[in-house]
Protein backbone atom coordinates (compact mmCIF):
# COMPACT_ATOMS: atom_id res chain seq x y z
CA UNK A 1 0.00 0.00 0.00
CA UNK A 2 0.62 3.34 -0.56
CA UNK A 3 1.25 5.98 2.75
CA UNK A 4 -1.82 7.73 1.92
CA UNK A 5 -4.81 7.06 3.83
CA UNK A 6 -6.60 6.35 0.60
CA UNK A 7 -6.32 4.67 -2.39
CA UNK A 8 -5.02 7.06 -5.17
CA UNK A 9 -6.57 7.89 -7.90
CA UNK A 10 -5.06 7.37 -11.42
CA UNK A 11 -8.29 7.50 -13.31
CA UNK A 12 -9.08 9.73 -16.20
CA UNK A 13 -11.36 11.59 -14.16
CA UNK A 14 -12.38 12.17 -11.06
CA UNK A 15 -9.09 12.70 -10.33
CA UNK A 16 -6.84 13.08 -6.77
CA UNK A 17 -7.65 15.94 -4.93
CA UNK A 18 -5.08 17.92 -2.54
CA UNK A 19 -5.48 18.24 0.65
CA UNK A 20 -5.73 21.61 0.78
CA UNK A 21 -8.22 21.76 -1.28
CA UNK A 22 -10.58 18.92 0.16
CA UNK A 23 -9.91 21.40 3.56
CA UNK A 24 -11.34 24.07 1.56
CA UNK A 25 -14.22 22.21 0.75
CA UNK A 26 -15.04 21.63 4.15
CA UNK A 27 -15.59 25.54 5.21
CA UNK A 28 -18.55 26.23 6.89
CA UNK A 29 -21.46 27.88 3.88
CA UNK A 30 -22.15 30.86 3.47
CA UNK A 31 -24.66 32.36 1.23
CA UNK A 32 -24.09 33.01 -2.22
CA UNK A 33 -25.72 36.71 -2.33
CA UNK A 34 -23.43 37.79 0.32
CA UNK A 35 -20.83 40.36 -0.18
CA UNK A 36 -17.94 38.34 0.42
CA UNK A 37 -18.95 35.36 -2.02
CA UNK A 38 -19.66 37.98 -4.85
CA UNK A 39 -16.26 39.33 -4.32
CA UNK A 40 -15.02 35.69 -4.85
CA UNK A 41 -17.24 35.34 -7.92
CA UNK A 42 -15.83 37.94 -9.83
CA UNK A 43 -12.58 37.13 -8.87
CA UNK A 44 -12.62 33.71 -10.19
CA UNK A 45 -14.03 34.81 -13.75
CA UNK A 46 -10.84 37.08 -13.94
CA UNK A 47 -8.95 34.17 -12.83
CA UNK A 48 -10.48 32.24 -15.57
CA UNK A 49 -9.18 34.31 -17.92
CA UNK A 50 -5.89 33.43 -17.47
CA UNK A 51 -6.51 29.82 -17.37
CA UNK A 52 -8.28 30.05 -20.76
CA UNK A 53 -6.03 32.90 -22.11
CA UNK A 54 -8.18 35.08 -23.46
CA UNK A 55 -9.83 38.71 -22.92
CA UNK A 56 -13.09 37.34 -23.60
CA UNK A 57 -15.30 36.32 -20.80
CA UNK A 58 -14.45 33.44 -19.00
CA UNK A 59 -17.37 31.92 -16.64
CA UNK A 60 -18.56 28.91 -14.57
CA UNK A 61 -21.86 27.21 -13.58
CA UNK A 62 -22.95 24.75 -11.31
CA UNK A 63 -23.04 21.92 -13.54
CA UNK A 64 -22.03 18.79 -15.88
CA UNK A 65 -19.74 19.83 -18.80
CA UNK A 66 -22.66 17.69 -20.63
CA UNK A 67 -24.93 20.40 -19.57
CA UNK A 68 -22.57 22.82 -21.76
CA UNK A 69 -22.81 20.63 -24.56
CA UNK A 70 -27.26 21.31 -24.21
CA UNK A 71 -26.03 24.74 -23.78
CA UNK A 72 -23.70 25.14 -26.91
CA UNK A 73 -26.11 23.82 -28.98
CA UNK A 74 -28.85 25.49 -27.65
CA UNK A 75 -27.01 28.91 -27.77
CA UNK A 76 -24.71 29.03 -30.85
CA UNK A 77 -26.07 26.42 -33.24
CA UNK A 78 -29.78 27.86 -34.92
CA UNK A 79 -29.68 24.58 -37.27
CA UNK A 80 -26.78 22.91 -38.53
CA UNK A 81 -23.74 21.69 -36.49
CA UNK A 82 -21.12 19.56 -37.72
CA UNK A 83 -19.28 17.30 -35.11
CA UNK A 84 -15.78 15.64 -35.14
CA UNK A 85 -16.50 12.05 -33.63
CA UNK A 86 -13.75 10.03 -32.94
CA UNK A 87 -14.89 8.19 -29.21
CA UNK A 88 -17.60 8.24 -26.71
CA UNK A 89 -17.62 12.51 -25.83
CA UNK A 90 -17.21 13.47 -29.07
CA UNK A 91 -20.24 11.23 -30.24
CA UNK A 92 -22.06 12.41 -27.09
CA UNK A 93 -21.84 15.81 -28.51
CA UNK A 94 -23.24 15.01 -31.32
CA UNK A 95 -25.91 13.31 -29.64
CA UNK A 96 -27.00 16.14 -27.44
CA UNK A 97 -26.91 18.18 -30.53
CA UNK A 98 -30.14 15.59 -32.55
CA UNK A 99 -31.26 15.76 -28.55
CA UNK A 100 -31.90 19.41 -28.94
CA UNK A 101 -33.72 19.15 -32.26
CA UNK A 102 -30.71 20.45 -34.68
CA UNK A 103 -29.50 18.32 -37.57
CA UNK A 104 -25.68 16.99 -36.46
CA UNK A 105 -23.53 16.03 -39.58
CA UNK A 106 -20.40 14.37 -38.56
CA UNK A 107 -16.86 13.49 -39.49
CA UNK A 108 -16.36 10.03 -38.20
CA UNK A 109 -13.18 8.08 -38.10
CA UNK A 110 -12.08 4.78 -35.54
CA UNK A 111 -11.83 5.28 -31.98
CA UNK A 112 -8.26 6.09 -31.46
CA UNK A 113 -7.95 8.55 -34.79
CA UNK A 114 -8.27 11.55 -35.12
CA UNK A 115 -9.89 13.96 -37.64
CA UNK A 116 -6.97 15.77 -39.92
CA UNK A 117 -7.12 19.23 -40.85
CA UNK A 118 -7.40 17.85 -44.71
CA UNK A 119 -10.76 15.70 -43.70
CA UNK A 120 -12.26 19.06 -42.07
CA UNK A 121 -11.42 20.98 -45.24
CA UNK A 122 -12.89 19.11 -47.46
CA UNK A 123 -16.21 18.75 -45.51
CA UNK A 124 -16.74 22.12 -44.89
CA UNK A 125 -16.09 23.11 -48.80
CA UNK A 126 -18.59 19.91 -49.78
CA UNK A 127 -21.44 19.80 -47.42
CA UNK A 128 -21.00 23.33 -45.53
CA UNK A 129 -22.22 25.92 -44.37
CA UNK A 130 -22.34 24.54 -40.81
CA UNK A 131 -23.24 27.29 -37.60
CA UNK A 132 -20.70 25.64 -35.52
CA UNK A 133 -17.56 22.85 -35.68
CA UNK A 134 -17.42 20.86 -32.48
CA UNK A 135 -14.25 19.42 -31.61
CA UNK A 136 -13.51 17.00 -28.79
CA UNK A 137 -9.56 18.15 -27.85
CA UNK A 138 -8.70 15.09 -25.67
CA UNK A 139 -11.00 12.36 -25.82
CA UNK A 140 -11.22 10.80 -22.96
CA UNK A 141 -12.16 7.51 -23.96
CA UNK A 142 -9.54 6.85 -26.52
CA UNK A 143 -6.59 9.20 -25.15
CA UNK A 144 -6.64 10.81 -28.45
CA UNK A 145 -5.75 14.76 -28.59
CA UNK A 146 -7.09 16.66 -31.98
CA UNK A 147 -4.95 19.01 -33.55
CA UNK A 148 -7.21 21.89 -32.07
CA UNK A 149 -5.11 25.03 -33.32
CA UNK A 150 -4.69 23.07 -37.24
CA UNK A 151 -8.40 22.58 -37.02
CA UNK A 152 -10.00 26.30 -35.60
CA UNK A 153 -7.40 27.65 -38.67
CA UNK A 154 -9.18 25.22 -41.28
CA UNK A 155 -12.57 26.68 -39.72
CA UNK A 156 -11.27 30.12 -40.14
CA UNK A 157 -10.27 30.28 -43.76
CA UNK A 158 -12.78 27.76 -45.34
CA UNK A 159 -15.68 28.78 -42.82
CA UNK A 160 -15.11 32.07 -41.54
CA UNK A 161 -18.72 32.94 -40.11
CA UNK A 162 -18.79 29.21 -38.73
CA UNK A 163 -17.81 29.29 -34.93
CA UNK A 164 -15.22 26.96 -33.21
CA UNK A 165 -16.86 25.00 -30.55
CA UNK A 166 -14.37 22.88 -28.48
CA UNK A 167 -14.94 20.52 -25.28
CA UNK A 168 -11.56 20.55 -23.65
CA UNK A 169 -12.88 18.41 -20.24
CA UNK A 170 -9.98 16.35 -20.14
CA UNK A 171 -7.61 18.90 -21.66
CA UNK A 172 -7.99 22.42 -20.07
CA UNK A 173 -4.83 23.09 -17.86
CA UNK A 174 -3.12 20.04 -18.94
CA UNK A 175 -2.77 20.33 -22.62
CA UNK A 176 -1.77 23.71 -24.23
CA UNK A 177 -5.03 25.71 -24.96
CA UNK A 178 -4.31 29.40 -25.94
CA UNK A 179 -8.17 30.59 -26.71
CA UNK A 180 -7.58 34.37 -28.30
CA UNK A 181 -4.23 33.25 -30.12
CA UNK A 182 -6.22 29.84 -31.89
CA UNK A 183 -9.29 31.98 -32.75
CA UNK A 184 -12.04 29.59 -31.14
CA UNK A 185 -15.32 30.63 -30.17
CA UNK A 186 -16.51 28.45 -27.34
CA UNK A 187 -14.18 26.31 -24.92
CA UNK A 188 -15.76 24.58 -22.02
CA UNK A 189 -14.28 21.76 -18.82
CA UNK A 190 -15.29 20.64 -16.02
CA UNK A 191 -13.49 20.91 -12.50
CA UNK A 192 -12.77 17.50 -11.86
CA UNK A 193 -9.95 16.30 -14.68
CA UNK A 194 -6.84 18.61 -15.15
CA UNK A 195 -8.40 21.14 -12.32
CA UNK A 196 -8.12 18.63 -9.91
CA UNK A 197 -11.26 19.39 -8.16
CA UNK A 198 -14.17 17.28 -7.30
CA UNK A 199 -17.26 17.55 -10.10
CA UNK A 200 -19.70 19.95 -9.91
CA UNK A 201 -18.74 23.26 -11.35
CA UNK A 202 -18.21 23.78 -15.42
CA UNK A 203 -16.00 26.58 -16.64
CA UNK A 204 -16.22 27.72 -20.20
CA UNK A 205 -15.02 30.99 -22.24
CA UNK A 206 -17.18 32.46 -25.07
CA UNK A 207 -15.95 34.35 -27.46
CA UNK A 208 -17.74 38.30 -28.38
CA UNK A 209 -18.75 36.59 -31.91
CA UNK A 210 -20.47 33.84 -30.17
CA UNK A 211 -22.31 35.78 -27.44
CA UNK A 212 -23.44 38.00 -30.45
CA UNK A 213 -25.06 35.03 -32.10
CA UNK A 214 -26.61 33.72 -28.65
CA UNK A 215 -28.35 36.40 -28.17
CA UNK A 216 -30.15 36.28 -31.56
CA UNK A 217 -30.87 32.39 -30.43
CA UNK A 218 -34.62 31.61 -28.85
CA UNK A 219 -35.10 29.25 -26.65
CA UNK A 220 -31.91 28.79 -24.70
CA UNK A 221 -33.24 28.04 -21.58
CA UNK A 222 -32.62 29.58 -18.44
CA UNK A 223 -29.12 27.86 -16.79
CA UNK A 224 -25.98 28.41 -18.97
CA UNK A 225 -27.78 31.26 -21.38
CA UNK A 226 -24.54 32.63 -21.88
CA UNK A 227 -25.49 36.01 -22.77
CA UNK A 228 -27.36 36.10 -19.47
CA UNK A 229 -24.98 34.24 -17.47
CA UNK A 230 -22.18 37.00 -18.49
CA UNK A 231 -24.33 40.02 -17.65
CA UNK A 232 -25.02 37.91 -13.93
CA UNK A 233 -21.55 36.67 -13.04
CA UNK A 234 -20.31 40.29 -14.09
CA UNK A 235 -21.94 41.31 -11.00
CA UNK A 236 -21.09 38.35 -9.03
CA UNK A 237 -24.56 36.88 -9.06
CA UNK A 238 -24.76 33.15 -9.96
CA UNK A 239 -27.57 32.39 -12.29
CA UNK A 240 -28.38 29.50 -9.88
CA UNK A 241 -27.54 28.34 -6.20
CA UNK A 242 -23.65 26.91 -6.57
CA UNK A 243 -21.80 25.15 -4.77
CA UNK A 244 -20.48 27.19 -2.54
CA UNK A 245 -17.32 25.76 -1.02
CA UNK A 246 -16.53 23.89 -4.90
CA UNK A 247 -16.05 27.65 -5.91
CA UNK A 248 -13.91 29.22 -3.24
CA UNK A 249 -12.04 25.63 -3.68
CA UNK A 250 -11.74 26.20 -7.33
CA UNK A 251 -10.72 30.01 -6.64
CA UNK A 252 -7.66 28.80 -4.73
CA UNK A 253 -6.89 25.97 -7.54
CA UNK A 254 -6.48 29.11 -10.25
CA UNK A 255 -4.04 30.91 -7.87
CA UNK A 256 -2.38 27.40 -7.21
CA UNK A 257 -2.22 27.12 -11.41
CA UNK A 258 -0.66 30.74 -11.76
CA UNK A 259 1.95 30.04 -9.51
CA UNK A 260 3.13 26.81 -11.30
CA UNK A 261 2.48 28.86 -14.37
CA UNK A 262 0.39 27.53 -17.06
CA UNK A 263 3.38 26.43 -19.41
CA UNK A 264 5.00 24.51 -17.01
CA UNK A 265 1.48 23.08 -16.26
CA UNK A 266 1.60 21.91 -19.89
CA UNK A 267 5.30 20.30 -19.76
CA UNK A 268 4.40 18.49 -16.40
CA UNK A 269 1.47 16.82 -18.08
CA UNK A 270 3.79 15.77 -20.91
CA UNK A 271 7.02 14.91 -18.47
CA UNK A 272 4.40 12.88 -16.70
CA UNK A 273 3.01 11.09 -19.92
CA UNK A 274 6.69 10.61 -21.52
CA UNK A 275 7.08 8.43 -18.57
CA UNK A 276 4.11 6.25 -18.90
CA UNK A 277 5.51 5.66 -22.61
CA UNK A 278 8.73 4.29 -21.22
CA UNK A 279 7.08 2.11 -18.80
CA UNK A 280 4.75 0.54 -21.71
CA UNK A 281 7.68 0.51 -24.28
CA UNK A 282 9.69 -1.82 -21.51
CA UNK A 283 6.41 -3.54 -20.39
CA UNK A 284 5.66 -4.54 -24.23
CA UNK A 285 2.45 -2.45 -24.38
CA UNK A 286 0.90 -1.27 -27.66
CA UNK A 287 -0.94 2.30 -27.20
CA UNK A 288 -4.37 2.68 -28.61
CA UNK A 289 -3.20 6.07 -30.36
CA UNK A 290 -0.65 7.02 -32.69
CA UNK A 291 2.45 9.13 -31.35
CA UNK A 292 2.31 12.36 -32.60
CA UNK A 293 -1.63 12.41 -32.01
CA UNK A 294 -1.14 11.33 -27.73
CA UNK A 295 -2.99 13.06 -25.46
CA UNK A 296 -0.40 14.20 -22.36
CA UNK A 297 -2.96 14.02 -19.51
CA UNK A 298 -4.95 10.42 -20.08
CA UNK A 299 -3.07 7.08 -22.27
CA UNK A 300 -5.14 4.66 -23.08
CA UNK A 301 -3.23 1.18 -23.19
CA UNK A 302 -4.06 -1.98 -25.03
CA UNK A 303 -4.24 -5.17 -22.76
CA UNK A 304 -1.81 -6.33 -25.21
CA UNK A 305 -2.46 -10.15 -24.51
CA UNK A 306 -3.17 -9.67 -20.67
CA UNK A 307 -5.75 -9.35 -18.27
CA UNK A 308 -7.10 -5.66 -17.86
CA UNK A 309 -8.93 -6.48 -14.57
CA UNK A 310 -6.38 -8.18 -13.53
CA UNK A 311 -3.71 -5.17 -13.75
CA UNK A 312 -6.63 -2.95 -12.32
CA UNK A 313 -6.41 -5.34 -9.32
CA UNK A 314 -2.86 -5.27 -8.72
CA UNK A 315 -2.95 -1.53 -9.22
CA UNK A 316 -5.63 -1.25 -6.15
CA UNK A 317 -3.56 -3.72 -4.04
CA UNK A 318 -0.82 -0.98 -3.85
CA UNK A 319 -3.23 1.60 -3.02
CA UNK A 320 -3.90 2.89 -6.60
CA UNK A 321 -7.04 2.91 -8.83
CA UNK A 322 -7.02 2.68 -12.83
CA UNK A 323 -9.43 3.05 -15.36
CA UNK A 324 -10.77 0.50 -17.64
CA UNK A 325 -11.75 1.01 -21.21
CA UNK A 326 -14.55 3.18 -21.99
CA UNK A 327 -17.75 1.43 -23.79
CA UNK A 328 -16.48 -0.73 -26.58
CA UNK A 329 -12.86 -0.63 -24.90
CA UNK A 330 -13.27 -1.91 -22.06
CA UNK A 331 -11.19 -5.04 -21.16
CA UNK A 332 -9.43 -4.20 -24.34
CA UNK A 333 -7.21 -0.98 -23.08
CA UNK A 334 -6.76 0.22 -19.75
CA UNK A 335 -6.33 3.69 -18.93
CA UNK A 336 -4.08 5.92 -16.38
CA UNK A 337 -5.00 9.82 -15.90
CA UNK A 338 -1.96 11.10 -15.26
CA UNK A 339 -3.04 14.37 -14.81
CA UNK A 340 -4.36 17.00 -12.01
CA UNK A 341 -1.77 17.61 -9.32
CA UNK A 342 -0.16 14.60 -9.67
CA UNK A 343 3.81 14.37 -10.20
CA UNK A 344 5.99 12.38 -11.93
CA UNK A 345 7.51 11.08 -9.10
CA UNK A 346 3.89 10.11 -8.45
CA UNK A 347 3.42 8.15 -11.86
CA UNK A 348 6.59 6.42 -11.28
CA UNK A 349 5.47 5.05 -8.25
CA UNK A 350 2.47 3.77 -9.96
CA UNK A 351 3.78 1.76 -12.43
CA UNK A 352 6.75 0.45 -10.35
CA UNK A 353 4.09 -0.93 -8.14
CA UNK A 354 2.37 -2.60 -11.91
CA UNK A 355 6.00 -3.59 -12.82
CA UNK A 356 5.75 -7.09 -11.72
CA UNK A 357 2.95 -7.95 -14.55
CA UNK A 358 3.68 -11.44 -16.31
CA UNK A 359 3.44 -11.14 -20.05
CA UNK A 360 2.49 -14.53 -20.25
CA UNK A 361 -0.75 -14.14 -18.66
CA UNK A 362 -4.26 -14.80 -20.92
CA UNK A 363 -6.60 -12.55 -21.04
CA UNK A 364 -9.72 -12.84 -19.76
CA UNK A 365 -12.88 -11.11 -20.46
CA UNK A 366 -13.28 -8.08 -18.68
CA UNK A 367 -17.30 -7.63 -20.22
CA UNK A 368 -18.15 -10.48 -18.20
Amino acid sequence: MTEHDHDILFLPGPVEVDEELRAIMSMPLVGHRSAGFVDEVKAVCQKLQGLFLTSAPALFDNCSATALMDAAVRNLVPTRSLHLVNGAFSERWKKSSVACGRDADAIEVAWGEVVTPDRLREKLVTDGPYDAVAITHSETSTGALSPVRELAGVVREVAPDTLVMVDAVSALAGAELRFDEWGLDLVFAGTQKCLALPPGLCVFAVSDRALERAAGIPGRGLLADFPETVKALAAGKTPATPCVPLVYALSRQLDRITAEGIEDRWQRHSDMHAVVTTWAGEQRYEFLVEESYRSPTVSAIKNSGRDVKDLIARAKSAGYTLGNGYGKLKGETFRVGHMGDHTVEGVRALLEALGGLSRDQTLASARA
